[in-house]
C-alpha cells in the first residue's frame, strides 16, 4: 500500500503546490526551476478562475495561479494526458493573463508584468524532442536575441526524466525525482539537504490526511485511475483498429493483385490467339494493351 499521495491527481497536486499555508513549497520549487534567473521571496495565490469579459467569451480555470512580490504572475498546471491543441491551449492561457493586465483609461502605458506558464506533463508530447525541460521564449528567429521576457513557457515532460536518487544534481532535479516517484516511495529523500522536503513528507503522508481530505483524495485517485484506464483502452483500441485495417488492406491488396494477374493472363491468351491468326502486332497491341515486346515473346 502506498504511503504517500499521488501528486498527479488533482487533489494531490493542489495539496502540494496550491495551499497558501504551504506556499513555501511552491516558492522553493519555482526558485529551483528558475535558479540563476530570479529569487522569489513571497507569493500570493490568485483566483484560479478568470470569468469571461463579455457574453459568449471563454473563461479560464487554472490549476494554480499566483503572483510574486514584484507582481510577476505564475500559472502552474498538471496535465496527465495530451489534449488536442495542447500547445495552443498553453498559448491561450498565458495570452489571457497578459490581456487581463490592461487597464482602462488613457494613463496606462502597457506596463506589463511577466507571466510564466509551468506545465507538468505526465506524457510524451507529440512532435517534441522528448526532453525533461523545454523553455519557450519570444526571441529573434535568426539571432536568438530575446525580444521580450513578458511571456515564458516551461514544459516539463516527466517521462523523459530517468535519473535515480543519487544522480540528481540540483534542487530542480530533486523536486522532479520526488514528484515522479512519490507514490512508490516509503520515505522521501533529500530531507537532510533541505527542510522543505521534510515538510513535504509530512504533507503528502496519507496517514496525516483528515477524514474529509482522505475521502477527497480517494475520489481524486479514482478519477485519475479511471482516466488512465480510458486512455489505455483508447490506445489498445487504436492498435486493434490499426491491425484490422492492415489486415483488411492486405486482403484487399491480395484480391486486387489476383484480379490484376487474372486480367493480365486473359490479355495474353487473347493476344496469343490473335497472333496465331496472323493479326498484326499493332492491332494486337491496340486491343490488348500489351507492348510489342510483350507480344513478341508469346
Amino acid at each position: 500500500m502506498a504511503r504517500f499521495i499521488n501528486p498527479f491527481t488533482d487533489m494531490g497536486f493542489k495539496r502540494i503546490f496550491g495551499q497558501a499555508i504551504n506556499k513555501d513549497l511552491l516558492i522553493d520549487f519555482l526558485n529551483a526551476l528558475l535558479e540563476g534567473e530570479r529569487s522569489i521571496k513571497d507569493i500570493t495565490f490568485l483566483d484560479k478562475e478568470l470569468l469571461p469579459v463579455y457574453r459568449e467569451d471563454r473563461g479560464v480555470i487554472y490549476d494554480i495561479y499566483c503572483t510574486d512580490e514584484n507582481g510577476e504572475q505564475f500559472i502552474v498546471e498538471m496535465q496527465n494526458q495530451e489534449q488536442i491543441n495542447f500547445r495552443e491551449r498553453a498559448l491561450y492561457y498565458l495570452s489571457q493573463t497578459i490581456a487581463r493586465q490592461g487597464e482602462k483609461g488613457p494613463n496606462w502605458k502597457f506596463e506589463l508584468k511577466s507571466v510564466y506558464g509551468v506545465f507538468f506533463m505526465n506524457f510524451k508530447l507529440k512532435g517534441s524532442a522528448h526532453k525533461l525541460r523545454t523553455d519557450i521564449v519570444l526571441a529573434d528567429r535568426d539571432t536568438h536575441e530575446l525580444f521580450t521576457d513578458k511571456m515564458r513557457y516551461i514544459f516539463l515532460e516527466l517521462p523523459a526524466f530517468t535519473k535515480e536518487e543519487d544522480e540528481c544534481e540540483n534542487d530542480f532535479e530533486r523536486w522532479i525525482y520526488v514528484l515522479k516517484n512519490m507514490e512508490t516511495l516509503q520515505r522521501l529523500p533529500f530531507k537532510a539537504r533541505s527542510a522543505v522536503f521534510q515538510k513535504l513528507e509530512e504533507i503528502v503522508d496519507i496517514a496525516s490526511l483528515s477524514k474529509e481530505d482522505r475521502m477527497r483524495y480517494d475520489e481524486s485517485i479514482k478519477v485519475y485511475r479511471d482516466n488512465l484506464a480510458v486512455r489505455a483502452f483508447a490506445v489498445e483500441e487504436g492498435r486493434a483498429e490499426g491491425r484490422e485495417i492492415g489486415r483488411a488492406e492486405g486482403r484487399a491488396e491480395g484480391r486486387a493483385e489476383g484480379r490484376a494477374e487474372g486480367r493480365a493472363e486473359e490479355r495474353q491468351k487473347i493476344a496469343l490467339g490473335m497472333k496465331k491468326e496472323g493479326v498484326s502486332v499493332e492491332i494486337i497491341a491496340k486491343f490488348t494493351g500489351l507492348t510489342p515486346e510483350e507480344i513478341a515473346v508469346l
